[in-house]
């Protein structure tokens, strides 16, 4: 791994203090990521003609920023109740963000975009790795990196996973290089109001174990990442191919991709034609809960499970899973999310680091993000990376592309397993369709 040297590291506060926002609840979906990791995503950059002040303008702009984002400069406090059992809040009280300027003095642009495998060095470029998004009572909901190559600049942000999901961390993302452009207002301000649903009173009590959160986070080993990109003219002809497959035009493009990994993965980890194998989707309830805007800051997302035995899975075609994955979602409506709500504050169940089973797959990120959007005023990004946070065997990630209407898929697996793939004939031919 390249050395990565820290020149400077201070806490960066909002400009001015918010006072309309000084406490924010936490919903279920806030609070079920209570145990696990920080989200980590990245953008690398070419280096800006004039980088003497650029730290100073970064600096200034996230302040400026934050005068936006209240939660994101604040902590989060808790309130212990008799019955043992605790409830956890954001308190806006602008205790800043941290932002590390640093620099990797060997590294260029080509040594992070031209590998096969995603180097370990860029696992270097963030903050918090480590740190359960509980510590968030002490820690920064939001901490900065700007990482400065020879030839690039590399920014980062490690956020709280029970202060925002991906829609708000590439929301903030978008409106820090906004503001880092010169606007003096945001084309889409937060909005901070949870949703009312009756029967659920905030602040929502939940009882926690304490050698739960004392848990050490799962090592997951050797693994290996690598970036598929697809461009737009192969996603329509993967689309089309599952949707003739079933004789309709309802799967998309992403359950199409998602249906071709699933399949890939499944097929050169051998597994036995009998035994059941998922994919855990992430479903955006920002576009299914009439109450919840585009621009609601918070988790606002729900997991759904598909499931198929290996052998159907493998042998029926890709129109089949993606049918399958793609009735789950239709499925999954206003009501389904009000409900889950509601059981999960009557049994509160929190996710845990710890390995994957062997026959499943997670999925995270989003085709509809902005993420090449982001221009600090010096250029679009070249690149998108996540951190160590986001290391998990049967991780598949997706995102949109650099051009309008790729995506790029990325895929964290056993050296085994991503090897062989790559030898897949079906895989291989799947992917010049």
């Amino acid at each position: 791994m390249a050395s990565i040297r820290f020149i400077s590291s201070r806490i960066i506060q909002a400009g001015s203090r918010s006072k309309e926002t000084d406490r924010i609840d936490l919903t279920p979906w806030d609070l079920k990521h209570l145990l696990v990791g920080y989200l980590q995503a990245g953008l690398l950059f070419h280096k800006p003609k004039l980088p003497d002040a650029l730290i100073h303008h970064l600096q200034t702009s996230l302040s400026r920023t934050l005068d936006f984002f209240p939660p994101l400069a604040g902590r989060l406090a808790t309130i212990e109740h008799e019955d043992k059992t605790t409830s956890f809040f954001i308190d806006c009280n602008n205790a800043g963000a941290l932002f590390a300027h640093a620099t990797a003095e060997n590294v260029n642009i080509s040594d992070l975009v031209e590998p096969v495998y995603v180097p370990e060095t860029v696992d270097a470029f963030f903050q918090l790795d480590g740190v359960k998004n509980i510590e968030g009572t002490s820690k920064p909901l939001l901490a900065v990196q700007v990482t400065e190559l020879v030839d690039g600049i590399f920014i980062t942000c490690s956020a709280n996973h029970s202060v925002v999901d991906g829609a708000s961390f590439w929301h903030f993302f978008n409106s820090w290089s906004e503001t880092s452009r010169g606007f003096d207002y945001l084309s889409r301000p937060p909005i901070f109001k949870r949703p009312l649903i009756d029967d659920i009173h905030y602040p929502i009590r939940i009882p926690l174990q304490k050698e739960h959160i004392q848990e050490r986070f799962f090592q997951p080993g050797n693994l290996k990442v690598r970036v598929f990109n697809f461009r737009k003219e192969s996603i329509v002809r993967i689309k089309r191919k599952a949707n003739a497959e079933m004789n309709t035009d309802k799967i998309s493009s992403l359950q199409a991709l998602l249906s071709l990994f699933w399949q890939s993965i499944m097929r050169n980890r051998q597994m036995d034609p009998n035994q059941e194998t998922m994919i855990f989707l992430v479903i955006g309830v920002r576009q299914k809960l009439q109450q919840l805007p585009e621009e609601y800051f918070g988790n606002a997302i729900h997991s759904a499970e598909v499931s198929l035995k290996a052998g159907e899975l493998v042998e029926k075609g890709l129109g089949n899973a993606a049918w399958e994955i793609n009735q789950v979602v239709a499925n999954h409506r206003e009501e389904n999310f009000i409900n889950f709500v509601k059981w999960w504050v009557n049994s509160p169940l929190l996710f845990q680091t710890g390995p994957m089973m062997n026959n499943a797959l997670l999925t995270g990120n989003s085709p509809r993000f902005d993420i090449y959007g982001n221009d600090f005023g010096w250029g679009r990004p070249i690149a998108m990376s996540h951190g160590a946070e986001s290391k998990c065997d049967g991780l598949v990630t997706v995102s949109p592309g650099v051009e309008e209407g790729d995506i790029e898929i990325k895929v964290c697996l056993s050296p085994k397993t991503i090897q062989a793939m790559e030898n897949d004939e079906d895989f291989i031919a799947a992917l010049n369709i």
